[in-house]
């Protein structure tokens, strides 16, 4: 699937509160959509995708690689990240027949 793909509701939760934080964090949710199959589908691997980059032994080190050699602090790129989780949980508390379909 597409990003255009999403519901309004999950583009803004996930696509962007990334780009509202940094580009190169919006890269890495618009790629993931290719892999997804639906809605809840995308928030499943986006949920995971930051679980598992929050469990990551050598995070920094991680980040370097997301944000091409230029991260921002940790701490910021971890509360932006737990800001996504929360608009994720949000979001499923909304019905897939209830979100929009019509690409912003």
């Amino acid at each position: 699937m597409d990003t255009e793909n999403l519901s309004n509701e999950t583009y803004k939760a996930v696509i962007i509160a990334a780009e509202r934080f940094n580009h190169d964090l919006t890269l890495q949710f618009g790629c993931l959509a290719s892999r997804c199959v639906d809605d809840d589908d995308y928030l499943l691997q986006a949920e995971e995708l930051i679980n598992d980059w929050l469990e990551f032994e050598d995070f920094d080190e991680l980040m370097i690689d997301i944000f091409f050699g230029n991260p921002p602090s940790s701490k910021s790129i971890k509360k932006t990240l737990s800001k996504i989780l929360l608009n994720i949980n949000q979001v499923r508390q909304i019905p897939i027949k209830e979100r929009t379909f019509e690409f912003l």
